[in-house]
Order: C-alpha cells, then structure tokens, then sequence
C-alpha cells in the first residue's frame, strides 16, 4: 500500500510539473520565437537594406559602444525582473500564511524550486553586471567584444523571461492551501518514515518536527474553522488522520527512545500539564504521537461545536478509521486513546447540549465498538457499553432525551452483534442496555422514555426469532411494571413502520423503529406475556 501511495504521489507531481512548467514554457517560447523569426526575416529579406551583411551577421558582428549602450541597460531589466518576481511571490506566500498558517512563509524560503528561481535570477544579473566591465571600445589593442558571452546573456535573460509565467503559477499552486496541507504532512512524516537506530543522537529535533507539524495542521483547521472555509478545514483534518494511520503503520520500525516523553516535547503545552504518572504510561503504551494528534481533534472539535457540524462529524469519523487501524495492528494503547477521546467529544457535546452533533458521534462510536467486538476483544467491548450506558443517563438527567434513545438503540445493535458472534460480552452488554433508563443510584424503574423501550424490545424480537425465550424474558421482567396504555402504544407504534429508510435525511439511513417481518411477527409473543390489558386492544 505505502509503495502504491508512494507512486501515486510521483505520479500527481510529475503532472503537477507538465502543467505548471512544461507546457507553459514550451507555448511561450514557441510563441516568442515565431514572432521574432517571423519578423526579422521579413525586415532582412523584404524591408531592410542589407548589403554585405549575412544573417549570421545579426549575431556575431556587434560594436562595442553598441555593447556597452545594450548590456548596460539590460542590468537595470534585470534587476527590474528580479524585483517583480521578489515582491509577487512575497504578497502572494505572506496573504496565504495570513489566513492559513505561518508555516507557510518557513515552507517556501526552503522550498528548492523558488530557491533556484531567484537564484538563477540573481546569476543572470551579476553576470549581466561584470559582462559591461569587460567590453572594451578603445583603439585596436583595447578593442574587445565578448560576442559568445553576450549571446549567452541574451539567452539567459529570455529564459528568466520565459520562466516568470509559469513561476508564479507555481507560486499560486504552492500556496493554494490544499497542496500547503499536503505538503505539512509530507512534512511531518518524514522522521518516522526515514528515522532508524543510527539516527537516534538526533532524536530530539525529530521528535520536535513532529510535534510541529501537527500543530500546524491544526493551526490550518482553527484558522479556516474562523474564515468558514469548510473545504480546507476538512482537509486538514482528514490530514491529521492521514498522519497518525501512516505513523501507527511505521510504529514498529522505531528506535524505542522515540517514544519516550523528554527533552523539548516534555514542554509542549499538550505534554507539560499532564501529571507524571500519564506521561510515564504515554511513554510505556507508545502513544504521544497519537496523543499528539487527538489533542488537536478534541480542541478543533471544541470549537466548531454549534459552529459547524460537519467538522465535529469528519472528526468522530476519523478517530473511528484510527481506532480500526489501532485494532488491525493490536495497538492496545492507541485504541485505548480513541475510546477516552470519542468520551470526551460526547462530554464536550453534551455540555454544548449539541443534540445532532451527539446523535452522528454515537453513531460512528458504535460502528467502532462493533469493530471492537469483531475483533474479538470482550472486555473492551463490555467497558464501551458502559461508557454508552453512561452518557445516556448523562443526557437523560440534562433532558436531552433524544440522545438516551439513541443509545439504547445503539446498544441494543451491539448487543445483537455480540450474540451473533457468540461473544462473551453479549449478556452483559444486555444488562447494560436495560440499565439505560434506570438512575445510576435509583433501584427503581424508571418508566419514561419510550425510545429506550422500543430498543429493548427489539431486541427481544431478535432473541424469540432464534428461539432464545430465556434472553427475551430477561426483557420482559425488565418492562413488565410498565404502564399497559404505554405498552400498547409502543406495539402499536413498531407495528405501523413499514419502510427502513427513514423520511429525512440522515447520516444513519434507516428508521430506528423498523423491523423485517418476520421479526415483527415475534411482538405477539412478547406481549402476550404481559397481563391480559396490555393486549387486550388489538395492534393497530
């Protein structure tokens, strides 16, 4: 995979060349050629008078005072040239590291193609200078006229020309803020891709490049997240993810110093307020760099909360990949991260009482714990249910009632996956689901959220359509206290859904009330088992 990412990199760039360079180039000196040809043999052979001088002549004959008049003021030309390219570039790379990012500016004084620009330009000139010094206009023995050098100037000065269009349509293309992002994470990956036990006396400096690059894509994101540029910001973020995937697939060739917590890195405001004991445990897991970087989603998460959404989406979707690439590669520590991070989005998001943004954030945790549960790792799986029965009470108790549904609706998923999969988790994720409308410290039940109810008892519906009456039961006992008018409605409810798509739409796609028909055949049963009022009234 990394040598197909490798060649399609090559690949872009070359393009990238033909269409900034190459082409443009090749058309403009066409272009210049044609015209000069075109009209200096219509002058040689139709306008002009000519006699005794050969067109080889138009070249090679030249006076000195001619020379001396030419040369000197193509000095000033191209010093004028030079100036037009210094100060294009510098407006152009200092608005861009305005609005984006100050790495910018650091990026393209060391980028090698704007070095060799200007530094062509800067030959041209002084070469331009020193060749009026030697030209000679005095008698014979004082007479000298550098005729190949003066040609060689000329054909300097046209290609420094030539190369100013396609310069700075380079320049725009270097700071469009897209290959800028591109380029940062290129960047920053760098000392773990090339990294090796030789090169571990310079740890400290690497670690520190790191460190900045990812501040600096996080820097790209806060500052496009203020200017409402959507684009970029995901961008930026989808880059971070890109970053910490390729790391985690690099961890391993490593020098184990890497991933201690010292020297420059121990100072950096994401390391230095965390006590001892985490960042000894960062250390011994091997998770700063994932640290690092989910730092910077949880402050950027922070602040499009209520700003923009889409943001807060693309960054639960990304701890989501993280987390899957962490359990390919049994990363305990790093799938650990991004469990406490997707936490402290829901926190945040609560507090916010950020009710959609909750809704996709659960959503793309419990596709993540069904990865968890796939990989067979129960005890995880068991600890993230009780993170979901957590912050369902949590909304619950902050009347955000639309997200303690939708968690239970989540859990009952996961509790169906559990049981196909034969995990040993199954029965306690399915105690964990019936404790979601309870208190944390109430041993009474409680009876007011409907959507919980409806989970619980499609759930059942799942476990009558295997034959597992015990497990539905387990259900029943648990609702058996409800309100009658209330059970009714409820099957009424499950009843009437007919269609899996839901009428809006959604990230999710289906309607959380709906069930295959030959589960719905099943709700008869279950119901049966409550007193005789409670289906007295037919389903509707």
């Amino acid at each position: 995979m990394a040598s197909l990412a490798t060649a399609g990199n090559r690949s872009d760039r070359n393009t990238t060349r033909r269409r900034i360079w190459f082409k443009p180039l090749v058309i403009l000196s066409t272009a210049s050629l044609s015209v000069l040809l075109l009209f200096v043999l219509v002058d040689y052979f139709v306008i002009s008078r000519h006699e005794g001088v050969r067109l080889w002549d138009l070249l090679a004959l030249i006076h000195a005072e001619d020379a001396q008049q030419v040369v000197g003021g193509l000095v000033e030309v191209v010093a004028a040239l030079l100036g037009i390219v210094i100060t294009v570039a510098s407006i152009i790379v200092q608005l861009a590291a305005t609005r984006y990012t100050p790495r910018i500016t650091d990026m393209y004084i060391r980028d090698k193609t704007s070095l060799t620009f200007l530094s062509y330009f800067v030959v041209t000139a002084v070469y331009c200078l020193w060749m009026t010094f030697v030209i000679r206009a005095g008698a014979a023995s004082h007479y000298f006229v550098p005729v190949s050098g003066l040609l060689v100037l000329y054909l300097m000065l046209t290609v420094g020309v030539l190369l100013m269009t396609p310069y700075f349509a380079y320049v725009f293309h270097f700071c469009d803020p897209e290959n800028v992002v591109s380029r940062i994470k290129e960047q920053t990956l760098e000392p773990a891709q090339n990294l090796r036990e030789k090169d571990s006396s310079d740890l400290s400096s690497q670690k520190m490049k790191m460190v900045d690059g990812i501040e600096q894509l996080s820097d790209v994101a806060l500052n496009t997240l203020e200017n409402k540029d959507k684009i970029i910001a995901s961008r930026s973020v989808d880059s971070l993810h890109d970053l910490c995937s390729e790391y985690l697939g690099a961890k391993s060739t490593l020098p184990e110093a890497w991933f201690i917590i010292d020297g420059a890195i121990k100072q950096n405001p994401d390391f230095v307020a965390l006590n001892p004991a985490r960042l000894t445990e960062l250390s011994e897991e091997k998770t700063w760099v994932e640290y690092k970087v989910l730092r910077q989603y949880q402050m950027i998460y922070n602040e499009a909360l209520n700003r923009m959404r889409d943001l807060n989406y693309l960054i639960a979707i990304d701890t989501k990949y993280l987390g899957k690439k962490a359990l390919e590669l049994s990363d305990a520590g790093a799938t650990g991260l991004c469990i406490k991070f997707f936490n402290t989005y829901l926190r945040a998001t609560l507090n916010a009482k950020d009710v959609r943004t909750a809704y996709n954030v659960f959503n793309q945790y419990r596709q993540f714990a069904e990865q968890i549960i796939l990989s067979k790792l129960p005890a995880l799986a068991q600890e993230v249910g009780g993170y979901f029965r957590y912050y369902a009470q949590v909304a619950f108790n902050m009347k955000l009632s639309f997200v303690t549904e939708t968690v239970a609706y989540d859990l009952a998923y996961l509790v169906e996956l559990a049981d196909k999969m034969k995990s040993p988790c199954a029965d306690i994720l399915l105690n964990t689901l019936l404790e979601v409308d309870k208190e944390p410290e109430a041993e009474e039940q409680e009876t007011s959220l409907r959507g919980v109810r409806k989970a619980q008892i499609k759930l059942a519906t799942h476990y009558l359509l295997k034959g597992d009456t015990e497990r539905a039961k387990r259900i029943y006992e648990d609702m058996k206290e409800e309100r009658p008018d209330r059970l009714r409605s409820i099957r009424n409810e499950l009843n009437r859904v007919d269609s899996k798509d839901f009428w809006e739409v959604i990230d999710r796609g289906e309607n959380f009330d709906y069930m295959e028909p030959k589960r719905k055949k099943t709700l008869e049963t279950f119901f049966s088992w409550f007193p005789e009022g409670v289906i007295k009234q037919k389903a509707t």
